[in-house]
């Protein structure tokens, strides 16, 4: 499916169009993504030959000869996505309509002696799990850190304690399958892409909060990777040089204030009682009544620092006012710190994501306040929006990246992307 970067972007744009809206006619694809009917009727042939795309039923119409709807064929592929934490692997089986078919969660230890041979092992053991369905096409990974180039999956991850680790050859060597790596956050935003609030837009940026902060730049339909795969590294952004250490080993990092290490120690310092040093005033109740004992505030307890952020967010429900304050005064700092950012890019929209969206109404409180304040006039009526988030979102990105390479024009692949296309149209076995 050789063709320009505009015809192969618009093929990625069809089968998302598709694959989220459901079936429809050559002339409201057309509709849909601006481009000509002419384009349409040769994009979505070629998509058909290749048994991506099928003609279904017919719409019925007002007037005039009814319409052929086109719908995504979900059975041309599959992809299976992973997403590496610090301490466990989530996987995903996904069609190339977006369907996820099967989760699993795998314990990890990225610190271990062969650490790529464990995720090896993981992947292996789900994959001989997976019997039937449509033909799988390969392997996407998604990791908290920077990838030199998605084919070849050089990772350096200090989370993770990996530098220069070599996930994609050994995957690869193992597996047999094509192996595709990226950065976890660019990974979603490629999702996003196919499949989510992106579809309708070529410049927008992805915002990521939870265990840390993290953002994708998706310019002109393509997440931008920069000189070595490492752009987006929003959370290691400088808030205050004496704030304090992050775990890049630097100071003051947006991450170390809004992560949730970060969110954590603005609880503990506003619950501190008068005996420990601290002001003590209206987030005493909070350190008495509160959720939080101990260990759990220190990111001890059950789930640890996320689970304890957790907690926090209960505790933000039901009312308490200095757990609100810290939502509140983290989204103020993340607000500011993402105007800079949309005020050098310039983009359509900012996605927000991840697991710290389940307590975004408290965050906004904040953010939207300082976002609005700091951004360059003409730019102040950008849209925020949210997506519902679960784990599996993380290894769904993974996935996307595969499911994305028959349409990667600006061959961001590499080889690996040739092998995915070739799986796809069932030159190889």
């Amino acid at each position: 499916m050789a063709g320009s970067d505009r015809g192969d972007l618009t093929r990625t744009a069809i089968l998302a169009l598709l694959g989220t809206v459901g079936p429809l006619s050559r002339s409201e694809i057309a509709r849909e993504l601006d481009v000509s009917p002419a384009t349409v009727t040769q994009l979505t042939r070629e998509l058909m030959g290749h048994g991506m795309v099928e003609e279904l039923d017919l719409k019925p119409s007002r007037g005039g000869r009814p319409a052929q709807r086109l719908g995504l064929v979900g059975g041309a592929g599959r992809a299976l996505g992973v997403k590496v934490t610090a301490d466990h692997l989530v996987l995903v089986d996904v069609r190339l309509d977006g369907e996820v078919l099967g989760s699993w969660v795998r314990p990890f230890d990225p610190a271990a002696a062969d650490a790529p041979g464990d995720l090896a092992d993981a992947v292996s053991s789900v994959l001989t799990a997976i019997t039937g369905g449509p033909p799988l096409l390969g392997v996407g990974v998604g990791v908290p850190g920077s990838v030199d180039d998605q084919g070849v999956g050089t990772v350096n991850a200090p989370t993770l304690g990996w530098q220069a680790m070599p996930v994609g050859e050994r995957l690869r060597r193992r597996l047999d399958l094509p192996v595709l790596v990226e950065n976890d956050v660019n990974a979603l935003a490629a999702a996003e892409r196919l499949y989510g609030r992106g579809r309708t837009h070529r410049d927008f940026l992805v915002l990521t909060i939870g265990r840390g902060v993290g953002a994708a730049i998706v310019a002109d339909g393509r997440v931008y990777r920069g000189a070595r795969g490492g752009a987006g590294e929003f959370g290691h952004l400088c808030v205050d040089p004496a704030g304090p250490p992050c775990g890049c080993g630097a100071r003051g990092c947006l991450e170390a204030f809004v992560g949730s290490t970060g969110l954590l120690a603005a609880a503990r310092a506003k619950t501190t009682t008068p005996s420990e040093g601290a002001p003590h005033g209206e987030g005493a109740p909070f350190a008495e009544s509160g959720p939080f004992k101990g260990g759990d505030l220190l990111g001890e307890g059950a789930g640890g620092a996320l689970g304890a952020v957790a907690a926090l967010g209960r505790a933000a429900v039901r009312g308490d006012a200095v757990a609100r304050e810290v939502f509140a005064e983290a989204g103020e700092i993340l607000g500011r710190a993402t105007a800079g950012l949309v005020n050098v890019v310039d983009p359509e929209v900012v996605v927000v994501l991840g697991e710290g969206t389940a307590d975004w109404p408290f965050w906004q409180v904040g953010f939207d306040r300082a976002l609005r304040a700091q951004l360059y006039p003409g730019r102040r009526d950008i849209a925020v929006e949210v997506e519902s988030w679960d784990e599996t979102s993380w290894a769904q990105g993974a996935a996307a990246l595969v499911l994305a390479t028959p349409f990667d024009a600006a061959g961001a692949a590499g080889e690996q992307g040739r092998l995915v296309r070739a799986r796809l149209i069932g030159t190889t076995p």
